[in-house]
């Protein structure tokens, strides 16, 4: 007979067997797994070496004792940390510097000390309510820290793979602003006016679509004036120096695209006005060097105020240039690229907001097709 608490049993056929837990790495769960012999010793035995040998590496046997043992002995926060450390093997700096500053600032104190094996779905939520009231794009990026570090650890601890899913009431998108038109007409009117390089950058951010860090990494050799066309090869952004404290630098990377690079073409007056501005540097607006982000945002502010109109972060100038493209005409392919996009959903779900005037001018054209289908329109005297 079978002893108690063993699992181990003597069959109707005569054989015994002897049943273990094992992690099954396919299915990615604990799975029941047995060995058989003729007498309860042999099978004893057996399921002993297969734990041993699994022990070692050539199976996988007792991978799940394994993983429950390094859970115990490893917190969430060594586990980040080395998760960081991979990280800083194969991304960008920026996207490692992010990724650091987001487990720093939200994850690090609420679930840095406590052990794998104790952090649970329950735990995390707990800790992580005071995300709700943060930004979608910010808690898009603390989840994902989040559920990396937790691959991370079930492929090395060899433990179950989990995801934490935001909460449905935490998923929201804001709306980025875009300027109106009459806005554009004021902001245009600012930016003619005496133009300056910096003027000219948010000019060329409005015809062009260009992020603020892209546009201070330009450099003239990014343009070729006779035919009309720019290439964005990269980005620069002000991150925090490696073991600098709270020193930070500015920091060219690539393009934040999957794309290596992309090409935007030149209006005819804005090849005209890059024309004049030329000065013989290495950079457009930084001169010898990249010019720093804040640098032109602190401008662009003065631009804003100067032209009376409701002020709209930076981005809102690329909002501006994607809605403008779309009411004026341009397919979504040929925008998608011209804004580096890796596919047309990102162009079509965040970068075009259709004004009332661009849907009122629909609904009278509407009424002009309806004319034409029924002879007349309800409300119109004939």
């Amino acid at each position: 007979m079978g002893r108690h608490g063993e699992n181990i049993r003597k069959r109707t056929d005569g054989r015994w067997e002897a049943r273990y837990m094992a992690y099954d790495e396919e299915k990615g769960k604990k799975v029941c797994r047995s060995v058989y012999g003729h007498t309860y010793e042999e099978v004893k035995t057996k399921r002993a070496e297969t734990s041993k040998t699994a022990a070692v590496g050539t199976g996988t046997g007792n991978a799940v004792e394994r993983g429950a043992d390094a859970a115990q002995a490893i917190s969430f926060g060594a586990a980040a940390l080395e998760w960081l450390a991979s990280v800083k093997e194969v991304q960008k700096q920026s996207t490692f510097e992010k990724y650091s500053f987001i487990y720093r600032s939200y994850l690090a104190t609420p679930l840095g000390g406590v052990m794998l094996s104790r952090v649970t779905e329950s735990l995390i939520r707990d800790c992580l309510v005071s995300c709700q009231t943060t930004s979608e794009s910010l808690q898009k990026s603390i989840y994902g820290v989040l559920n990396g570090i937790l691959r991370y650890a079930a492929k090395k601890y060899h433990m179950p793979p989990r995801e934490i899913k935001r909460p449905a009431a935490a998923v929201h998108r804001k709306e980025v602003g875009v300027f109106t038109r009459t806005e554009q007409t004021k902001l245009l009117s600012v930016l003619c006016a005496n133009m300056d390089l910096f003027k000219l950058g948010v000019l060329l951010c409005l015809f062009t679509g260009l992020r603020l860090g892209e546009l201070c990494a330009l450099k003239w050799s990014d343009i070729d004036l006779s035919n009309r066309a720019l290439v964005v090869r990269r980005t620069v952004q002000r991150l925090h120096a490696e073991g600098a404290g709270a020193k930070t630098a500015l920091v060219e990377t690539f393009p934040k695209s999957v794309h290596a690079s992309w090409e935007i073409p030149l209006q005819a007056a804005i090849a005209a006005l890059l024309v004049r501005h030329q000065n013989g540097k290495e950079y457009v607006f930084g001169g010898d060097g990249p010019l720093d982000p804040r640098t032109m945002q602190n401008h662009y502010k003065k631009i804003i105020e100067q032209a009376g109109i409701s002020y709209r972060n930076f981005h809102a100038l690329r909002h501006t240039y994607a809605t403008n493209c779309i009411e004026g005409g341009t397919d979504v392919k040929s925008l998608s690229e011209m804004l580096g996009h890796s596919n047309v959903k990102i162009t079509l779900n965040y970068y075009i907001h259709p004004s009332m005037d661009t849907k009122r001018m629909y609904a009278d054209r509407l009424c002009v097709f309806y004319e034409g289908l029924y002879g007349q329109v309800p409300g119109r005297v004939v």
